[in-house]
């Protein structure tokens, strides 16, 4: 379930002439049986409200007043979001002839066409308040209170995010209500205006609108909020851009060193900008330094599933769970313990978004199936990342809808795939990828191979780890010291072993690679360093150098990007 609330305006969207017929009331109370929460939004003022009202307790939460107060009907608790208004304002009202006038908590309330008197009397009396319109009313309220504001102090009590809240209204004042919702939707009394903020319009007009609504939230949840707000672009191709959802599964996958983090973190800062809370189970420490997520855990130090959910709590946080304390064959019990947490948190909340796991064959490998794992039927929202798919859980890889696979082996990967879950390959694995593209197959709905460029990350990453500094990179993203004349073929698998064969290789050989740009190349292609990079095309660059000074320099450029490593954890000091 994605959609895990209803926010509904009062008077011309829920009620007709201030009054809900059974229907709508009927349908109201349908959609709280499927666990999602309601939340009432109006202009109007609580005691007003309760009046005309007498099924507030339907709702979890009631904004008033536009936004400035805050009703939760189980404990009848009354929160102000905003200061009381300046009884020099209503009275300077009264003055100008303003005879109309409610006054409530924060809000002041009078009908056109005396929004100029309201206009002119803050004016005179320098005061930080704007007008707000409502099909006629006139509504005075602190400067930025609007339905948004009070809505989003609703949700941070609910520990909901918008995204996962479906809003309808039909007037001026709920334009702020509709873009910061997950969908925003118009009743077809709406004004037009309104309905260009929309999402989606509806065919019926007011209480019938708000049932037509619900019964698509009951029967279409993710499909409803199919819009660019829940969009992450993970590339283009020549003809469109390429993108997933939060229905999606995604796999990515290829040969070590190619790439596969590079475009998680991506992806990660998509996320991050559009509001996506997130949950990263990180591996190999690729993900340590990621802006914008707490971490938990390191090499030496292992968080427990409670640590890792008392961050989740809050809509705002997103986690980065590192694995690396753990032995690999402790890692799927991990796993298997966070999961029916996370899998509880999501059925409450919708949240976390999306679940992105690093070296999936590390957690979810295909010696357990879903039962041991405890893997949950609804596996949405989630990115698993891997070199080896062919040894990840068949359970798991039977969820995956969409597979970006990298480098010079993408085409054997997408066949692993299709080998496992037992189906054919698609169509548009004849051709290889080019340097930068990747293979892009959406298995559901089935299409085509697609190659694509790929989103790049705009933030500089650590990616020192311990797979480049002490790892086996694999053939393809080694480096080899060949010489001028090729006659040789030394393989450096990781910087360590890069360090020993550049601290002991002959000038000439030593020369040609300096002068080719072959070590800032692989530190940036292979590496995924830009910073070792640009130092060492610096040292390449500088002719002054003699070979025996830039050797020196590169060497010990490659020893301050090697971290250090932790002693080794043992049972004891867990």
């Amino acid at each position: 379930m994605y959609v895990m609330a209803l926010a509904t305006d009062y008077d011309g969207t829920l009620a007709e002439y201030g009054e809900v017929r059974q229907e709508t009331l009927q349908a109201l109370k349908r959609l709280k049986e499927t666990g999602r929460k309601l939340l009432l939004v109006t202009g109007r003022e609580l005691p007003d409200l309760k009046r005309v009202f007498p099924h507030i307790d339907l709702f979890d939460k009631v904004v008033a007043e536009n936004g400035a107060l805050l009703y939760s009907p189980e404990t009848q608790e009354e929160r102000p979001l905003a200061p009381a208004p300046p009884p020099e304002f209503v009275e300077r009202l009264r003055q100008k002839g303003v005879d109309r006038i409610s006054v409530g908590r924060s809000i002041v309330a009078t009908w056109e066409p005396h929004q100029t008197a309201a206009l002119e009397a803050i004016n005179e009396l320098g005061l930080e308040l704007e007008v707000i319109f409502n099909k006629g009313a006139v509504m005075v309220l602190p400067s930025g209170v609007n339905k948004a504001t009070g809505l989003k102090s609703a949700l941070k009590e609910m520990q909901l995010s918008f995204l996962n809240v479906v809003a309808v209204g039909d007037a001026e004042n709920d334009h702020a209500l509709l873009r910061m919702c997950g969908c925003g939707a118009a009743v077809a009394n709406a004004l037009p205006a309104l309905k260009d903020t929309a999402d989606l319009v509806l065919k019926g007009a007011r209480g019938a609108g708000v049932e037509e609504l619900i019964g698509r939230i009951v029967d279409c949840d993710y499909a409803l909020c199919a819009n660019a707000r829940h969009q992450v672009p993970i590339g283009e191709d020549d003809d469109s851009p390429v993108e997933i959802e939060p229905r999606d599964v995604l796999l990515i996958a290829g040969n070590s060193g190619i790439g596969k983090s590079t475009l998680a973190t991506a992806l990660l800062e998509r996320l991050r900008e559009r509001r996506f809370q997130f949950c990263v189970l990180d591996a190999e420490g690729d993900y340590e330094d990621l802006e914008g997520a707490v971490t938990v855990g390191n090499s030496s130090t292992t968080t427990t599933d409670s640590q890792v959910l008392e961050i989740l709590v809050n809509p705002d946080d997103n986690v980065v769970v590192s694995v690396l304390g753990f032995e690999l064959k402790e890692r799927p019990s991990f796993f298997a313990k966070l999961m029916p947490g996370l899998s509880a948190l999501r059925a409450r909340t919708g949240r976390p978004h999306w679940l992105i796991i690093d070296e999936a064959h590390h957690l979810m490998p295909a010696s357990r199936d879903s039962a041991s794992l405890v893997l949950s039927d609804d596996r949405s929202g989630m990115i698993m990342i891997t070199g080896l798919p062919d040894s990840v859980s068949a359970d798991a890889l039977a969820a995956v809808t969409a597979v970006a696979a990298l480098g010079s082996k993408a085409r054997e990967v997408i066949e692993a795939v299709c080998a496992t879950v037992g189906e054919a390959p698609p169509d548009g694995l004849d051709e290889p990828p080019g340097e930068e593209e990747v293979l892009f197959w959406r298995r559901s709905p089935p299409a085509p191979v697609r190659r694509i460029k790929v989103e790049k990350p705009r933030q500089a990453r650590k990616r020192h780890t311990r797979k480049y500094a002490q790892g086996r990179l694999d053939e393809e993203a080694s480096f080899y010291f060949r010489g001028p004349k090729q006659e040789m073929n030394l393989r450096a698998y990781n910087l360590m072993n890069f360090l020993q064969i550049a601290e002991g290789i002959d000038g000439k050989t030593w020369e040609h690679h300096l002068r080719r740009g072959d070590y800032s190349k692989w530190f940036e292609e292979r590496i995924c360093d830009p910073e070792l990079a640009e130092e060492a095309a610096g040292i390449e660059e500088d002719r002054s150098l003699s070979p025996a000074e830039s050797r020196q320099r590169l060497v010990d450029a490659v020893r301050r990007a090697i971290p250090h490593r932790p002693p080794r954890r043992t049972k004891a000091t867990r």
